[in-house]
């Protein structure tokens, strides 16, 4: 990843926060997104080598756009592009979610997914190079109680990941997705506290620490995983933790 341009939304905090110290280790040019400037300002100075700061809502087209056209006035490429913001409020039944909020998740968990892809994408296909990565979630192919928005987002985004290969695959354009798993981060926080679904149920301890999902994406960007182009790779599964040098 040697002076590669890596762009990571979601990069304030959890898996976007380890992602962007862990593909700078390994020599990379990293781009940090997120509306809180203030924190990717900070990570990006701790980070240091070339990292750069850019405040942008991925909910909102216009951002998204600028910060790509940033990007290249700055870097002059982009090689990477991980579409790895989230928020899983509102925890809620449907019954009970408010309508503005469930719309506002969607904005960010899917639309923002599309805003990434559809900046990017012309970019890379103009290269004829590039990584696109989406960060999924096992609840993008299982319901579950109160996740309603998160779900049904997320499941629009593993579809989008489908289709952008589907179009782009044959452009050069290495496009996939990573489902994690449950990650020892603030989200599994607020799950914790809602005491909705099985999974605010789950014993901390089993969360993976963030550095695996990270390494994971850093692993997926090289040759290695193009047998997953067009899929997603399970971070649950052992063979794919071992292909990411996670376990011996």
């Amino acid at each position: 990843m040697q002076d590669k341009v890596v762009a990571i939304t979601g990069a304030s905090r959890g898996i976007g926060a380890e992602a962007a110290r862990v593909f700078a280790g390994a020599g990379a040019q990293v781009i940090l997104l997120a509306r809180t400037g203030e924190k990717i300002a900070a990570l990006a100075e701790e980070i240091g080598g070339g990292a750069m700061a850019i405040a942008c809502d991925v909910a909102e087209w216009i951002s998204v756009q600028a910060a790509v056209q940033t990007v290249l006035a700055r870097k002059g490429r982009l090689d990477v592009w991980i579409g790895n913001a989230g928020v899983i409020e509102p925890i809620a039944r449907l019954a009970e979610a408010d309508p503005a909020d469930w719309g506002k998740a969607v904005d960010i968990n899917l639309k923002g997914v599309f805003h990434g892809m559809r900046a990017v994408l012309p970019v890379m296909r103009a290269q004829g190079a590039g990584t696109v990565i989406t960060v999924s979630s096992g609840a993008a192919h299982s319901p579950l109680e109160g996740w309603s928005s998160y779900c049904a987002a997320k499941a629009g985004a593993a579809m989008l990941t489908r289709s952008a290969h589907l179009e782009e695959g044959t452009a050069g354009i290495r496009i996939m997705g990573l489902s994690p798993g449950t990650v020892a981060t603030e989200m599994q926080v607020k799950i914790k506290a809602s005491g909705m679904n099985p999974v605010s149920k789950l014993d901390p301890a089993v969360h993976i620490p963030p550095d695996w999902p990270a390494r994971c994406l850093l692993w997926m960007c090289s040759p290695a995983a193009d047998g997953w182009l067009g899929e997603e790779v399970r971070l649950r599964e052992d063979d794919v933790r071992r292909a990411a040098g996670l376990l011996a």
